[in-house]
């Protein structure tokens, strides 16, 4: 089923995102966990997929089991960096033929490498692999959302203008970058509407479980902390669990706070970890959910 039909059933939707097992152990927590998550009864779910060939075969093997296999919609994550026409044609073709209706579509990370070339500048940007995707007319179309910009502009303004230009080329939805400013959020939304994006524009949300992961995610992706959330993380760091408590008092008011705003449903970054997404969502007023 595409997500676009999940749509017009659900007025908000509760999604998962998951990443592929690197390895034996890792697999075997992944089903534990992927198991207990399936009893929330996800909208849909999502694979991320892993740049330069590290889990990308991993990411077709595992949106076929969760779709074909287990009976889940699933959206499978496509990269176009560093992707010649060949390869992307082949992936695209392979997804069809195995039946993934759903597809987030994006440029990916390029390799940290000095003076980076394109093997192919068809697809140098996500807009570029969405058009030629959307040509297919075959595929529901996700595509990134960054409600504090992408790290490579310069500006807000700058960003939502790319955001047009993706919408335009056929995105059918957005997920938004984790963030902890709901603020954010709303003024992104807002400004997204005024350009004539009016797709949803679902809000990605990751539940802080640790000190180290926190840190690690504010570096990567320049989100914004409240001076609260900030505080109170700093007096608790050398408390793992002080810091998942805090991490999911805050998570639980931050989705509270989207679904009563409006927001379209949720996204749940999991970090294939089944406890703090099941305490938050099943937190969540049930009145919400509907």
């Amino acid at each position: 089923m595409k997500i676009s039909e999940i749509f017009t059933r659900q007025e908000k939707t509760f999604s998962f995102e998951f990443f592929p097992p690197r390895d034996e152990i890792s697999a075997v927590d992944f089903g534990i966990n992927v198991g207990q998550l399936l009893r929330l009864d996800p909208s849909f779910v999502s694979v991320t997929y892993g740049a330069g060939g590290s889990t990308q075969e991993r990411t077709f093997t595992l949106v076929d089991y969760l779709q074909n296999k287990i009976g889940l919609t699933t959206m499978g994550h496509y990269t176009c960096v560093n992707a010649t026409h060949d390869k992307v044609v082949a992936d695209i073709n392979h997804l069809k033929e195995i039946g993934i209706e759903n597809l987030m579509l994006l440029r990916g990370d390029p390799p940290k490498k000095p003076n980076i070339v394109f093997p192919n500048p068809e697809f140098q940007y996500a807009s570029d692999l969405i058009s030629f995707v959307k040509t297919m007319d075959f595929f529901c179309i996700g595509a990134a959302a960054y409600p504090e910009k992408h790290p490579e502009t310069l500006t807000l303004k700058e960003d939502l203008e790319n955001m047009l230009i993706k919408y335009e080329a056929g995105a059918d939805f957005l997920i938004t970058q984790l963030f902890f400013d709901n603020e954010a959020y709303y003024k992104y939304v807002s400004l997204a509407r005024n350009k004539g994006i009016n797709c949803r524009i679902i809000p990605g949300i990751i539940p802080i479980t640790s000190y180290k992961q926190i840190r690690k995610f504010i570096d990567m992706t320049g989100a914004k902390v409240p001076a609260i959330l900030a505080e109170k993380i700093e007096e608790g760091r050398d408390n793992p669990e002080k810091i998942y408590q805090i991490g999911l008092d805050f998570s639980v008011k931050q989705c509270i706070d989207l679904l009563e705003w409006g927001a379209p449903g949720i996204h749940f970054y999991t970090l294939n970890k089944s406890r703090a997404t099941i305490e938050i969502y099943e937190t969540l007023p049930k009145r919400l959910k509907n």
